[in-house]
Protein backbone atom coordinates (compact mmCIF):
# COMPACT_ATOMS: atom_id res chain seq x y z
CA UNK A 1 0.00 0.00 0.00
CA UNK A 2 2.81 2.09 0.70
CA UNK A 3 3.99 1.90 -2.91
CA UNK A 4 0.93 2.26 -4.36
CA UNK A 5 0.74 5.77 -2.38
CA UNK A 6 4.27 6.61 -3.36
CA UNK A 7 3.11 5.52 -6.89
CA UNK A 8 0.15 7.77 -7.08
CA UNK A 9 2.19 10.87 -6.56
CA UNK A 10 4.08 10.67 -9.47
CA UNK A 11 2.86 13.44 -11.61
CA UNK A 12 4.59 15.91 -13.70
CA UNK A 13 5.13 18.39 -11.01
CA UNK A 14 6.39 16.27 -9.04
CA UNK A 15 9.71 17.15 -8.61
CA UNK A 16 9.52 20.81 -8.40
CA UNK A 17 8.07 19.27 -5.37
CA UNK A 18 10.69 17.08 -4.20
CA UNK A 19 13.04 19.37 -5.22
CA UNK A 20 12.30 21.83 -1.94
CA UNK A 21 14.17 21.69 1.31
CA UNK A 22 12.61 18.08 2.15
CA UNK A 23 14.47 16.22 -0.41
CA UNK A 24 17.83 14.97 1.40
CA UNK A 25 19.25 13.22 -1.85
CA UNK A 26 20.13 14.02 -5.39
CA UNK A 27 22.20 11.61 -7.35
CA UNK A 28 23.49 10.45 -10.78
CA UNK A 29 25.28 7.59 -12.34
CA UNK A 30 28.97 8.56 -12.90
CA UNK A 31 28.68 9.31 -16.19
CA UNK A 32 24.56 10.22 -16.63
CA UNK A 33 24.90 11.30 -20.16
CA UNK A 34 27.90 9.24 -21.71
CA UNK A 35 27.45 9.29 -25.11
CA UNK A 36 27.32 13.25 -24.93
CA UNK A 37 30.76 13.48 -23.90
CA UNK A 38 32.06 14.41 -27.40
CA UNK A 39 29.04 16.88 -27.80
CA UNK A 40 30.19 18.75 -24.61
CA UNK A 41 33.54 18.90 -25.41
CA UNK A 42 36.37 19.34 -22.94
CA UNK A 43 34.69 19.70 -19.46
CA UNK A 44 37.93 21.93 -18.18
CA UNK A 45 36.18 24.13 -20.88
CA UNK A 46 33.01 24.68 -19.07
CA UNK A 47 32.18 27.89 -17.11
CA UNK A 48 32.68 27.31 -13.26
CA UNK A 49 30.15 30.28 -13.08
CA UNK A 50 28.28 29.79 -9.29
CA UNK A 51 25.03 31.58 -9.20
CA UNK A 52 24.20 32.03 -5.49
CA UNK A 53 21.20 34.21 -3.87
CA UNK A 54 20.74 35.17 -0.44
CA UNK A 55 18.00 32.92 1.58
CA UNK A 56 14.62 34.37 2.41
CA UNK A 57 15.71 35.32 5.60
CA UNK A 58 17.62 38.49 3.66
CA UNK A 59 17.10 41.97 4.26
CA UNK A 60 15.54 43.40 1.56
CA UNK A 61 18.01 45.89 0.55
CA UNK A 62 20.85 43.28 0.42
CA UNK A 63 18.98 41.24 -1.27
CA UNK A 64 18.00 43.68 -4.43
CA UNK A 65 21.72 43.99 -4.90
CA UNK A 66 22.27 40.39 -5.23
CA UNK A 67 19.75 39.39 -7.62
CA UNK A 68 21.60 41.37 -10.25
CA UNK A 69 24.59 39.33 -10.20
CA UNK A 70 23.13 36.30 -10.14
CA UNK A 71 21.81 36.97 -14.03
CA UNK A 72 24.21 39.49 -14.98
CA UNK A 73 27.55 39.05 -13.20
CA UNK A 74 30.33 39.30 -15.49
CA UNK A 75 32.74 37.48 -13.12
CA UNK A 76 33.80 33.82 -14.75
CA UNK A 77 31.91 34.05 -17.75
CA UNK A 78 32.23 31.02 -19.80
CA UNK A 79 35.18 31.07 -21.87
CA UNK A 80 32.79 30.54 -25.13
CA UNK A 81 31.30 33.81 -24.51
CA UNK A 82 30.00 34.54 -28.25
CA UNK A 83 29.36 31.27 -28.53
CA UNK A 84 25.41 31.20 -30.32
CA UNK A 85 23.13 28.06 -29.87
CA UNK A 86 22.15 26.35 -33.34
CA UNK A 87 18.52 25.74 -32.63
CA UNK A 88 18.13 23.47 -36.32
CA UNK A 89 21.41 20.97 -35.39
CA UNK A 90 19.72 19.38 -32.51
CA UNK A 91 18.18 16.27 -31.62
CA UNK A 92 14.32 17.16 -30.76
CA UNK A 93 11.91 14.09 -29.26
CA UNK A 94 8.55 13.82 -31.36
CA UNK A 95 6.57 11.94 -29.66
CA UNK A 96 6.80 8.62 -27.46
CA UNK A 97 6.84 5.74 -29.52
CA UNK A 98 3.64 3.51 -27.18
CA UNK A 99 1.74 6.99 -28.61
CA UNK A 100 2.57 6.07 -32.04
CA UNK A 101 0.24 3.76 -34.50
CA UNK A 102 2.41 2.27 -37.07
CA UNK A 103 -0.78 1.67 -39.58
CA UNK A 104 -1.22 5.36 -39.99
CA UNK A 105 1.35 8.73 -40.65
CA UNK A 106 1.68 11.09 -37.81
CA UNK A 107 1.36 15.08 -38.38
CA UNK A 108 3.36 17.00 -35.40
CA UNK A 109 4.94 20.66 -35.16
CA UNK A 110 8.78 21.06 -33.42
CA UNK A 111 10.88 24.03 -33.53
CA UNK A 112 8.21 25.69 -36.34
CA UNK A 113 8.78 22.14 -38.37
CA UNK A 114 5.99 20.83 -40.03
CA UNK A 115 6.88 17.26 -39.81
CA UNK A 116 5.41 13.35 -40.60
CA UNK A 117 6.41 10.55 -38.49
CA UNK A 118 5.50 6.93 -40.04
CA UNK A 119 6.32 3.34 -39.88
CA UNK A 120 8.35 2.22 -42.49
CA UNK A 121 8.26 -1.59 -42.66
CA UNK A 122 10.51 -2.22 -45.51
CA UNK A 123 13.73 -1.24 -43.06
CA UNK A 124 11.36 -2.07 -39.62
CA UNK A 125 12.36 1.87 -38.82
CA UNK A 126 10.58 4.92 -38.05
CA UNK A 127 10.81 8.20 -40.54
CA UNK A 128 10.59 11.07 -39.85
CA UNK A 129 9.72 13.76 -43.07
CA UNK A 130 8.96 16.81 -44.22
CA UNK A 131 5.29 17.24 -43.85
CA UNK A 132 4.66 18.12 -47.69
CA UNK A 133 3.97 16.43 -50.58
CA UNK A 134 7.05 18.13 -53.23
CA UNK A 135 3.73 17.71 -55.69
CA UNK A 136 0.72 19.90 -54.35
CA UNK A 137 2.11 20.95 -51.09
CA UNK A 138 -0.54 18.85 -49.23
CA UNK A 139 0.58 17.51 -45.53
CA UNK A 140 1.52 14.43 -46.17
CA UNK A 141 0.08 13.36 -42.64
CA UNK A 142 -3.10 13.32 -43.90
CA UNK A 143 -2.21 10.10 -45.81
CA UNK A 144 -1.81 6.79 -45.73
CA UNK A 145 0.43 3.74 -45.74
CA UNK A 146 -0.34 2.14 -48.79
CA UNK A 147 0.08 -2.00 -49.73
CA UNK A 148 3.49 -1.77 -50.07
CA UNK A 149 4.90 0.23 -46.94
CA UNK A 150 5.77 3.10 -48.49
CA UNK A 151 3.97 6.59 -47.36
CA UNK A 152 0.75 7.51 -50.21
CA UNK A 153 -0.43 11.28 -50.09
CA UNK A 154 -3.66 10.63 -49.74
CA UNK A 155 -4.57 13.98 -53.04
CA UNK A 156 -2.91 12.41 -55.66
CA UNK A 157 -1.47 9.15 -55.03
CA UNK A 158 2.03 9.93 -54.67
CA UNK A 159 4.14 7.46 -52.98
CA UNK A 160 7.23 7.59 -51.09
CA UNK A 161 9.77 5.46 -49.65
CA UNK A 162 11.72 5.58 -46.50
CA UNK A 163 14.68 7.48 -48.13
CA UNK A 164 11.83 10.25 -49.12
CA UNK A 165 12.62 8.73 -52.95
CA UNK A 166 9.36 9.10 -54.75
CA UNK A 167 8.05 5.56 -56.12
CA UNK A 168 5.06 6.09 -57.47
CA UNK A 169 3.19 8.85 -59.63
CA UNK A 170 0.14 7.71 -60.87
CA UNK A 171 -0.49 10.07 -63.32
CA UNK A 172 2.57 8.98 -65.44
CA UNK A 173 2.17 6.96 -68.51
CA UNK A 174 3.88 3.64 -67.70
CA UNK A 175 5.68 3.88 -71.48
CA UNK A 176 6.66 7.43 -70.89
CA UNK A 177 9.67 8.85 -68.97
CA UNK A 178 10.15 8.00 -65.25
CA UNK A 179 9.70 11.50 -63.85
CA UNK A 180 9.24 9.93 -60.35
CA UNK A 181 13.24 9.87 -60.68
CA UNK A 182 13.59 13.05 -60.75
CA UNK A 183 15.31 15.10 -57.37
CA UNK A 184 11.87 17.27 -57.07
CA UNK A 185 9.55 14.43 -56.79
CA UNK A 186 11.59 13.64 -53.24
CA UNK A 187 10.64 14.54 -50.24
CA UNK A 188 12.76 15.74 -47.79
CA UNK A 189 13.69 13.55 -44.90
CA UNK A 190 15.05 14.46 -41.43
CA UNK A 191 17.80 11.88 -39.87
CA UNK A 192 15.46 10.21 -37.04
CA UNK A 193 16.06 7.23 -34.47
CA UNK A 194 14.57 6.04 -31.82
CA UNK A 195 15.86 6.21 -27.99
CA UNK A 196 14.15 5.79 -24.35
CA UNK A 197 11.06 4.92 -26.15
CA UNK A 198 10.92 8.50 -27.74
CA UNK A 199 11.04 8.97 -31.32
CA UNK A 200 13.71 12.04 -31.67
CA UNK A 201 14.79 13.63 -35.17
CA UNK A 202 17.73 16.30 -36.35
CA UNK A 203 15.96 19.70 -37.39
CA UNK A 204 17.83 19.61 -40.47
CA UNK A 205 17.35 17.99 -43.57
CA UNK A 206 20.24 19.38 -45.24
CA UNK A 207 22.20 16.12 -46.94
CA UNK A 208 25.19 16.95 -44.67
CA UNK A 209 24.07 15.90 -41.27
CA UNK A 210 22.73 12.00 -42.87
CA UNK A 211 25.29 10.67 -40.93
CA UNK A 212 24.65 12.91 -37.40
CA UNK A 213 23.83 9.90 -35.65
CA UNK A 214 27.24 8.83 -35.72
CA UNK A 215 28.59 11.79 -34.23
CA UNK A 216 25.97 13.33 -31.83
CA UNK A 217 23.43 11.24 -30.04
CA UNK A 218 20.34 12.38 -28.35
CA UNK A 219 21.23 12.82 -24.49
CA UNK A 220 21.31 9.55 -22.56
CA UNK A 221 20.02 8.64 -19.67
CA UNK A 222 21.20 5.39 -18.10
CA UNK A 223 18.09 4.67 -16.25
CA UNK A 224 15.68 5.02 -19.26
CA UNK A 225 17.36 1.81 -20.78
CA UNK A 226 17.22 -0.25 -17.15
CA UNK A 227 15.06 -3.27 -17.00
CA UNK A 228 14.84 -3.35 -13.77
CA UNK A 229 12.95 0.33 -13.72
CA UNK A 230 9.58 0.98 -14.81
CA UNK A 231 8.86 3.74 -16.51
CA UNK A 232 5.34 4.83 -18.15
CA UNK A 233 5.62 8.00 -20.63
CA UNK A 234 3.43 10.19 -21.48
CA UNK A 235 2.78 13.78 -23.62
CA UNK A 236 0.62 16.76 -23.20
CA UNK A 237 0.11 20.28 -25.46
CA UNK A 238 0.40 23.38 -23.47
CA UNK A 239 -1.01 26.99 -24.76
CA UNK A 240 2.39 28.42 -23.61
CA UNK A 241 5.88 28.57 -25.13
CA UNK A 242 8.69 26.46 -24.24
CA UNK A 243 10.24 29.43 -22.31
CA UNK A 244 7.84 29.26 -19.80
CA UNK A 245 7.49 25.39 -19.97
CA UNK A 246 10.81 24.96 -19.03
CA UNK A 247 10.85 28.02 -16.36
CA UNK A 248 8.03 26.57 -14.61
CA UNK A 249 9.28 22.60 -14.61
CA UNK A 250 12.89 23.80 -13.34
CA UNK A 251 10.95 26.06 -10.31
CA UNK A 252 10.69 24.20 -7.13
CA UNK A 253 9.15 26.68 -5.33
CA UNK A 254 5.71 27.15 -7.04
CA UNK A 255 4.51 23.41 -6.46
CA UNK A 256 2.50 23.78 -2.87
CA UNK A 257 0.78 26.90 -4.43
CA UNK A 258 -0.42 26.57 -7.80
CA UNK A 259 -1.10 22.85 -7.26
CA UNK A 260 -2.52 22.77 -3.49
CA UNK A 261 -3.88 19.44 -2.48
CA UNK A 262 -2.90 18.16 -5.39
CA UNK A 263 0.48 17.13 -4.80
CA UNK A 264 1.43 15.68 -1.24
CA UNK A 265 3.54 17.98 1.14
CA UNK A 266 5.80 16.23 3.14
CA UNK A 267 6.45 19.59 5.44
CA UNK A 268 5.30 18.66 9.06
CA UNK A 269 2.19 20.84 9.80
CA UNK A 270 4.09 22.26 13.07
CA UNK A 271 6.96 23.46 10.42
CA UNK A 272 4.99 25.50 8.49
CA UNK A 273 5.41 29.04 7.76
CA UNK A 274 1.72 28.71 6.06
CA UNK A 275 -0.85 26.68 5.14
CA UNK A 276 0.56 25.75 2.30
CA UNK A 277 4.00 24.78 3.48
CA UNK A 278 6.54 26.48 1.16
CA UNK A 279 10.10 26.29 2.84
CA UNK A 280 13.12 27.64 1.27
CA UNK A 281 15.36 25.90 -1.03
CA UNK A 282 19.11 26.08 -1.26
CA UNK A 283 20.33 25.30 -5.09
CA UNK A 284 23.88 26.60 -6.18
CA UNK A 285 24.45 26.81 -10.32
CA UNK A 286 27.84 24.84 -11.78
CA UNK A 287 29.11 24.24 -15.12
CA UNK A 288 27.55 26.66 -16.95
CA UNK A 289 27.73 26.97 -20.80
CA UNK A 290 26.34 26.59 -23.73
CA UNK A 291 25.18 22.70 -23.33
CA UNK A 292 23.17 23.58 -20.35
CA UNK A 293 23.85 23.63 -16.66
CA UNK A 294 24.41 21.42 -13.30
CA UNK A 295 22.42 22.10 -10.33
CA UNK A 296 24.33 21.55 -7.27
CA UNK A 297 21.58 20.79 -3.78
CA UNK A 298 21.79 18.58 -1.00
CA UNK A 299 25.17 17.34 -2.24
CA UNK A 300 23.92 15.95 -5.11
CA UNK A 301 22.57 17.73 -8.39
CA UNK A 302 20.10 17.64 -11.19
CA UNK A 303 20.59 18.77 -14.38
CA UNK A 304 19.38 20.73 -17.90
CA UNK A 305 20.75 20.01 -21.14
CA UNK A 306 19.58 22.21 -23.84
CA UNK A 307 17.87 22.48 -25.04
CA UNK A 308 14.89 20.02 -24.73
CA UNK A 309 16.06 17.96 -21.10
CA UNK A 310 15.62 18.56 -17.87
CA UNK A 311 16.35 15.14 -14.99
CA UNK A 312 17.54 14.77 -11.62
CA UNK A 313 17.18 11.56 -9.63
CA UNK A 314 15.99 10.98 -5.81
CA UNK A 315 16.54 8.30 -3.45
CA UNK A 316 13.68 7.29 -1.25
CA UNK A 317 15.52 5.89 1.75
CA UNK A 318 17.41 9.79 1.90
CA UNK A 319 14.32 11.06 1.66
CA UNK A 320 12.54 9.45 4.19
CA UNK A 321 15.75 9.95 6.70
CA UNK A 322 15.61 13.74 6.49
CA UNK A 323 11.62 13.62 6.76
CA UNK A 324 12.31 11.68 10.10
CA UNK A 325 14.58 13.83 11.76
CA UNK A 326 12.09 17.09 10.51
CA UNK A 327 9.56 15.22 12.50
CA UNK A 328 11.42 15.23 15.40
CA UNK A 329 13.36 18.25 15.48
CA UNK A 330 16.58 16.54 14.79
CA UNK A 331 17.02 17.51 11.10
CA UNK A 332 20.61 18.81 10.10
CA UNK A 333 22.80 18.41 7.47
CA UNK A 334 21.42 15.77 4.87
CA UNK A 335 23.53 12.27 5.73
CA UNK A 336 24.96 10.18 3.12
CA UNK A 337 23.03 7.30 1.92
CA UNK A 338 25.18 4.41 2.55
CA UNK A 339 26.48 2.40 -0.87
CA UNK A 340 27.40 -0.64 -0.28
CA UNK A 341 27.66 -3.76 -3.02
CA UNK A 342 26.15 -6.16 -0.44
CA UNK A 343 23.19 -4.38 -0.30
CA UNK A 344 20.05 -4.33 -1.88
CA UNK A 345 19.95 -1.83 -5.14
CA UNK A 346 19.19 1.77 -3.40
CA UNK A 347 15.12 2.68 -4.29
CA UNK A 348 15.28 5.54 -6.40
CA UNK A 349 13.10 7.81 -8.25
CA UNK A 350 14.55 9.68 -11.29
CA UNK A 351 12.34 12.56 -12.70
CA UNK A 352 12.79 13.24 -16.43
CA UNK A 353 11.61 15.93 -18.81
CA UNK A 354 11.74 16.15 -22.26
CA UNK A 355 10.61 20.03 -23.21
CA UNK A 356 9.78 20.85 -26.81
CA UNK A 357 9.29 23.95 -28.64
CA UNK A 358 6.29 23.62 -30.80
CA UNK A 359 5.63 27.79 -31.92
CA UNK A 360 6.04 30.74 -30.65
CA UNK A 361 3.18 30.45 -27.50
CA UNK A 362 3.17 26.74 -28.30
CA UNK A 363 4.71 24.09 -26.52
CA UNK A 364 5.00 19.79 -26.04
CA UNK A 365 6.00 18.15 -22.27
CA UNK A 366 6.96 14.69 -22.70
CA UNK A 367 7.77 13.21 -18.94
CA UNK A 368 8.70 9.87 -17.48
CA UNK A 369 9.49 9.28 -13.53
CA UNK A 370 10.89 5.47 -13.74
CA UNK A 371 12.06 4.05 -10.35
CA UNK A 372 13.42 0.90 -9.62
CA UNK A 373 10.97 -0.70 -6.94
CA UNK A 374 7.02 -1.35 -6.69
CA UNK A 375 7.70 -1.75 -10.73
CA UNK A 376 4.74 -4.31 -10.47
CA UNK A 377 2.18 -1.34 -9.43
CA UNK A 378 2.20 -0.45 -13.21
CA UNK A 379 1.33 -3.06 -14.61
CA UNK A 380 -1.85 -3.10 -12.44
CA UNK A 381 -2.84 0.88 -12.90
CA UNK A 382 -4.14 1.60 -16.31
CA UNK A 383 -1.96 4.22 -17.96
CA UNK A 384 -5.24 6.35 -18.18
CA UNK A 385 -5.90 6.68 -14.53
CA UNK A 386 -2.08 8.23 -13.91
CA UNK A 387 -2.90 10.35 -16.93
CA UNK A 388 -6.55 11.72 -15.25
CA UNK A 389 -4.06 12.35 -12.10
CA UNK A 390 -1.27 14.07 -14.13
CA UNK A 391 -3.32 16.39 -16.19
CA UNK A 392 -5.42 17.82 -13.13
CA UNK A 393 -2.05 18.58 -11.92
CA UNK A 394 -0.83 19.97 -15.35
CA UNK A 395 -4.59 22.01 -15.73
CA UNK A 396 -4.13 23.99 -12.47
CA UNK A 397 -1.22 26.54 -13.47
CA UNK A 398 -1.93 26.37 -17.23
CA UNK A 399 -4.23 29.53 -17.40
CA UNK A 400 -1.61 31.73 -15.31
CA UNK A 401 1.59 30.46 -17.25
CA UNK A 402 -0.03 31.07 -20.22
CA UNK A 403 -0.85 34.92 -19.07
CA UNK A 404 2.61 35.51 -17.66
CA UNK A 405 4.20 34.51 -20.63
CA UNK A 406 2.19 37.40 -22.20
CA UNK A 407 3.58 39.85 -19.41
CA UNK A 408 7.23 39.19 -19.66
CA UNK A 409 6.71 39.99 -23.37
CA UNK A 410 5.45 43.32 -22.57
CA UNK A 411 7.92 43.68 -20.01
CA UNK A 412 10.53 43.14 -22.25
CA UNK A 413 12.83 40.27 -22.62
CA UNK A 414 15.82 42.22 -22.00
CA UNK A 415 14.20 43.97 -18.69
CA UNK A 416 13.21 40.37 -18.06
CA UNK A 417 16.09 40.19 -14.66
CA UNK A 418 14.40 43.91 -13.42
CA UNK A 419 11.23 43.11 -14.12
CA UNK A 420 11.16 40.04 -11.90
CA UNK A 421 12.36 40.50 -8.50
CA UNK A 422 13.91 37.29 -7.10
CA UNK A 423 15.83 37.45 -4.11
CA UNK A 424 16.09 33.78 -2.97
CA UNK A 425 17.84 30.57 -4.06
CA UNK A 426 14.80 29.31 -4.74
CA UNK A 427 14.35 30.70 -7.99
CA UNK A 428 18.77 30.23 -9.14
CA UNK A 429 17.46 27.19 -11.52
CA UNK A 430 14.73 29.91 -13.49
CA UNK A 431 17.38 32.87 -13.59
CA UNK A 432 20.27 30.08 -14.92
CA UNK A 433 18.09 29.09 -17.17
CA UNK A 434 17.31 32.36 -18.35
CA UNK A 435 20.67 33.66 -18.74
CA UNK A 436 21.38 30.80 -21.30
CA UNK A 437 18.60 31.88 -22.83
CA UNK A 438 20.02 35.13 -22.97
CA UNK A 439 24.09 34.15 -23.62
CA UNK A 440 23.25 32.08 -26.25
CA UNK A 441 20.02 32.93 -28.32
CA UNK A 442 19.12 36.60 -27.52
CA UNK A 443 16.50 35.60 -24.50
CA UNK A 444 14.50 33.64 -27.17
CA UNK A 445 14.04 30.38 -28.77
CA UNK A 446 15.25 31.71 -32.48
CA UNK A 447 12.80 30.36 -34.84
CA UNK A 448 14.47 31.37 -37.89
CA UNK A 449 12.38 33.13 -40.80
CA UNK A 450 9.51 30.72 -39.76
CA UNK A 451 8.01 32.77 -37.55
CA UNK A 452 8.01 36.76 -36.26
CA UNK A 453 8.05 35.81 -32.53
CA UNK A 454 4.76 37.17 -31.90
CA UNK A 455 2.42 35.45 -29.92
CA UNK A 456 -1.16 34.38 -31.03
CA UNK A 457 -4.09 35.78 -29.39
CA UNK A 458 -5.07 34.64 -25.86
CA UNK A 459 -8.34 32.97 -26.41
CA UNK A 460 -11.42 32.38 -23.57
CA UNK A 461 -10.01 30.49 -20.78
CA UNK A 462 -12.87 27.65 -21.09
CA UNK A 463 -10.81 27.19 -24.60
CA UNK A 464 -7.69 27.23 -23.08
CA UNK A 465 -8.71 24.37 -20.54
CA UNK A 466 -10.09 22.33 -23.40
CA UNK A 467 -7.82 19.74 -23.15
CA UNK A 468 -9.17 17.69 -26.24
CA UNK A 469 -8.61 20.79 -28.31
CA UNK A 470 -4.39 20.54 -27.30
CA UNK A 471 -4.25 16.84 -27.05
CA UNK A 472 -4.62 16.52 -30.80
CA UNK A 473 -2.92 19.97 -31.53
CA UNK A 474 0.03 19.50 -33.98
Amino acid sequence: MEALGFTASFTPSLPNSINSSRLSHFRFCSQPISPLHPIHGDASKRSKLVFTTLSSASSSSTASTTTEPILDSPVNETEGEGEKFDWFAQWYPVMPVCDLDKRIPHGKTVMGLNVVAWWDRNQNDWKVFDDTCPHRLAPLSEGRIDQSGRLQCVYHGWCFDGSGDCKLIPQAPIEGPPVHTNKRACVAAYPSTVQHGILWFWASSDPKYRDILSVKKPPYIPELDDPSYTKPMACREFPFGYEILTENLVDPSHVPYAHYNLLPNPTPKDKRVDREGGTPVNMRIRNFDINGFDTARFGGASQFIAPCVYYSSVSVSALRELAKKEGDGSASAPSKVKDSSSQAPEKKVLLVFFCIPVGPGKSRLIFTFPRNFAVWADKLVPRWILHVRQNLVLDSDLYLLHLEERKILEAGLSNWSKACFMPTTADSQVIAFRRWLRNYSGGHVSWGTKFSGVLPPTPPKEQLMDRQAFQYAK
